[in-house]
């Protein structure tokens, strides 16, 4: 298809803006602390011969990144007295977390261990602030033609953030201290401290929350009053949970297919992970073409099809020679397929919810949503293994993507097909 010169030359400014970058070095920022609780510690822990039933209790330290939204309406309501309302909150979050991740390094896993947990829960707490703070800059920061290819950036330096926290805790194989290895962790942090300095505050020209009423109830009132309020939450609860639900058995599924241990890492964790990284990248490619409507009615066909692959591996007889030869390929083709399909949803999932949040409230109304999009991922993936058990996997795979279908077909209220992106701002 014939795409206008200047079409063509607005797309490659949106991708090699300096804007992009600054996204990739907040979206690190953002990642890059998440693991440091969730597996960094594990790992430290285990080094230290910490009972493994007090290693599990550590997941209730992850709380703040749930409860987010209780303390996000005081990060639109106060404006720091330094860099301003954004870069103030991602400063101070940021020196919290490098603080807390060198002191947090300097106990002893067998002699410390609730100061180990206190320390662990002020982590996640600066690093939720922080995300509260980003999202929110990110939204003002960009336009919505650019929204879309900067969430893309944001979400692979995310996920590179989160490679790099737990790569170093591979040191310690190497003769490291854990002490060593969190000062460098610390120092690590450094890159979103410069960045916070270096940019520009964003412009914002709607009035700013001046009282309680304003910060706490109208980010509330605002969205609901709305006149397709309930159908926005309805279709973040819906647009992906077939995908959620799909994604929650993959080990199951793979493991009883035959494939071993290995051959899971290299497909799923390789060949996928790739996959998801050009899926994100592609599809905020995309958006700065199509739109964010369009883009969500295609990236979510894509990803019932997706889903409905794997259920293609069971109809191959197990015992030929095709599947004895050709079984990884396979697996490897419909693992990139189904991880590059959830990149592409996943790019603009996240932009569209960006875009319904009023500048005004944008720290609460963001963390709102994002907190009510991960409880299809809790709720409804905790039924997956009971229906995979009882249905048997070709009825579960092929049933996750006909539950895509009502999500998509939310979209024909809240996002026309020809709908702009401006036309989808705040739910208008």
């Amino acid at each position: 298809m014939y795409v206008p010169k200047t079409t063509f030359i607005k797309t490659v400014r949106v991708m090699l803006s300096w804007k992009m970058l600054v996204m990739f070095f907040f979206g690190f920022s953002s990642g890059f602390p998440y693991y440091i609780i969730k597996d960094v510690l594990k790992f430290w822990m285990m080094d230290a011969n910490v009972d493994i039933a007090k290693i599990g209790l550590f997941a209730l330290v992850g709380m703040p990144y749930t409860l987010k939204f209780v303390w996000s309406p005081m990060m639109d309501g106060i404006v720091p007295p330094f860099l301003g309302r954004r870069r103030g909150w991602i400063l101070m979050a940021q020196i919290g977390l490098m603080i807390t991740i060198a002191l947090l390094g300097q106990f002893d896993p067998e002699q410390s261990l609730v100061w180990i947990a206190v320390f662990a829960l002020c982590l996640n707490f600066f690093g939720a602030s922080q995300d509260i703070a980003l999202d929110a800059f990110r939204r003002e920061y960009l336009t919505s033609n650019e929204l879309g290819f900067g969430t893309g950036i944001w979400m692979n330096a995310w996920r590179l953030g989160t490679f790099v926290s737990v790569g170093l805790s591979v040191l310690a194989d190497f003769n490291f201290t854990w002490q060593t290895i969190f000062l460098m962790l610390t120092a690590v942090m450094g890159v979103g401290v410069l960045t916070t300095l270096l940019v520009p505050e964003p412009v914002v020209e709607e009035r700013l929350p001046v009282n309680i009423k304003e910060v706490i109830f109208e980010p509330f009132v605002e969205f609901f009053q709305r006149h397709y309020a309930l159908l926005i939450l309805l279709f973040i609860l819906l647009y992906k949970i077939g995908d959620n639900m799909a994604s929650a058995m993959t080990i199951p599924y793979i493991v009883q297919m035959g494939f071993t241990k290995a051959q899971y890492f290299i497909i799923v964790k390789g060949v996928g992970m790739l996959g998801l990284f050009g899926g994100v990248l592609v599809g905020g490619s995309i958006m700065i073409r199509l739109g964010i409507a369009k883009s969500l009615y295609i990236f979510g066909i894509l990803q019932a099809i997706s889903t409905a692959f794997f259920a293609v591996l069971n109809h191959i007889d197990h015992g030929s020679y095709f599947w004895t030869e050709h079984s990884q390929a396979l697996l490897g083709g419909i693992v990139a397929f189904e991880f590059f399909a959830t990149g592409l949803g996943q790019a603009a999932y996240a932009t569209y919810m960006a875009i319904q949040t009023n500048k005004r409230f944008t720290a609460t109304q963001y963390a709102l949503l994002t907190s009510f999009m991960g409880v299809p991922g809790v709720f409804a993936a905790a039924l997956t293994g009971y229906m995979s058990k009882y249905l048997g996997w070709n009825v579960f795979y092929y049933l996750c993507a006909l539950i895509a279908i009502p999500g998509i077909l939310l979209l024909f209220k809240i996002a026309p097909w020809n709908s702009s992106n401006e036309d989808l701002e705040q739910g208008r």
